[in-house]
């Protein structure tokens, strides 16, 4: 019965660490599991793209806002507002895709972590033994891994708040420097009152500030959120 029991074991933790062969000359470079991460990497890889599609679009959408805003002095300011409320609209598309993103990089990331580095180097440990397990469940059952204000938060942290940013200052310049008027009265909008436009714009801007910077839990996989990633070699 003992012998069963360790023969068992030792079956099961074979399963489980099939990373330590995975790069013997006999497995060749055409194994299923080389194919499935291929194809994990070919998918994260369009998934990036549909992201940096979408900012390309918003720093385009911007450069045209802000050049036409800036071409006359008769041009009104708030095409510059329109702007935010497009980058809105960008931001909200960009996170959506983020977090499909998400889904494959988490599994790259799992193929890496216990399948390849283990191959690469036998003698670490295995990052999690239950990872077949998981990654069987998120093929049968594939699902979202973080909420969309996570997702919106990255995207903020990474790209959008510098571009809010960007246009929040040429609207200040816009309604300050280039009209007659003084500030806040040059910020009305037809008969919306200049010191209205100017707190619904300030809380906007505010409560962007807040759900990029507030802390919070990441549950994205291993995103590199910091610039202390390097390592003394």
């Amino acid at each position: 019965m003992t012998d069963s029991s360790d023969n068992a074991d030792e079956e099961a933790r074979s399963f489980r660490e099939i990373g330590k062969g995975l790069l013997d000359e006999e497995m060749g470079p055409s194994s299923s599991m080389a194919h499935l991460y291929r194809g994990e990497i070919h998918r994260m890889k369009f998934w990036r793209e549909r992201l940096d599609r979408t900012t390309n679009w918003a720093v385009i959408m911007m450069a045209a806002i802000l050049t036409w805003a800036f071409s006359s002095r008769t041009n009104p300011h708030y095409v510059i507002l329109v702007g935010w409320a497009a980058l809105t609209v960008f931001l909200v598309v960009e996170a959506r895709r983020y977090r499909g993103y998400d889904i494959w990089r988490s599994r790259v990331r799992t193929l890496q972590r216990n399948v390849f580095a283990l191959g690469l180097d036998p003698s670490r440990e295995l990052a999690d033994p239950d990872w077949r397990y998981k990654l069987a469940d998120d093929y049968d059952q594939p699902t979202l891994k973080i909420t969309m204000e996570e997702a919106i938060t990255h995207r903020l942290r990474r790209i959008y708040l510098p571009l809010f940013a960007v246009l929040l200052a040429a609207w200040v310049i816009r309604v300050t420097a280039f009209v007659e008027q003084p500030w806040p009265s040059s910020a009305a909008i037809g008969q919306i009152p200049g010191e209205f436009v100017t707190v619904i714009v300030s809380l906007y801007a505010l409560i962007l500030g807040v759900i990029a910077c507030r802390p919070r839990t990441w549950y994205a996989e291993e995103e590199l959120r910091t610039s202390d990633f390097r390592r003394d070699q």
